[in-house]
């Protein structure tokens, strides 16, 4: 059952890690596509700056289960240092604390995800090992 549940955290995990670089990526393109639309278009729609707290929020469950049901210390302790660089990530970028590159957000992002998936993957194989073990 701790396994199962893990299994649907680190999906949760990294399929909300997955659509949050995608809403990364797409911002640019997508405000450049609406500079013809409006005279002031420099700043992002408040429903979509809220994306990026939706997203912290399901990654935060998702790592929150994740370690509590994993036996790696190393993806426990990675997944939280990722989880509280994404926030300060995107807290930075509404609240311009220091200068850093837009790009800096795929760091924590990537990092989640990959172990997320690490996790996952390993998860699979217990529970694969767990059941050809009790057709034997």
């Amino acid at each position: 059952l701790k396994s199962v549940a893990n299994k649907k955290s680190d999906t949760i995990g990294a399929v909300s890690s997955t659509l949050c670089m995608i809403h990364c990526v797409a911002t640019p393109f997508f405000f450049v596509a609406t500079v013809c639309t409006s005279s002031c278009c420099s700043a992002a729609p408040s429903w979509w700056q809220w994306l990026d707290y939706l997203f912290l929020i399901i990654s935060f469950i998702a790592v929150k289960s994740t370690t509590t049901s994993t036996n790696f210390k190393f993806v426990e302790v990675g997944l939280w240092i990722s989880w509280i660089g994404l926030t300060a990530v995107v807290l930075n970028a509404n609240f311009l604390w220091f200068h850093a590159s837009d790009n800096i957000r795929f760091i924590p992002a990537f990092a989640l995800l990959g172990l997320h998936l690490y996790n996952k993957n390993i998860v699979d194989v217990k529970q694969k090992g767990v059941a050809e073990n009790n057709l034997v």
